[in-house]
């Protein structure tokens, strides 16, 4: 058990370090060119049509693969 709250610990302690590094980059150069929201929500929804439509398509060949074997 104190190993793994020792590994918890340096895990956290590990983490709020990174982040607390991160802000302090952030106030010191506040626009870094980080991409807007706008892009990510692009991206997102155009990998998850391309998910739907990948999955449909399996879905399709796997319920009709015997009826479209005689094509």
């Amino acid at each position: 058990m104190k190993h793994t709250a020792a590994r918890t610990y340096r895990a956290v302690h590990w983490a709020t370090t990174r982040l607390q590094e991160r802000l302090e980059e952030a106030r010191r150069h506040p626009d870094r060119g980080d991409i807007s929201i706008t892009t990510v929500i692009i991206w997102v929804a155009a990998v998850t049509g391309a998910v739907l439509i990948a999955g449909t398509i399996a879905v399709v060949i796997a319920r009709y693969n015997g009826k479209l074997g005689g094509l």
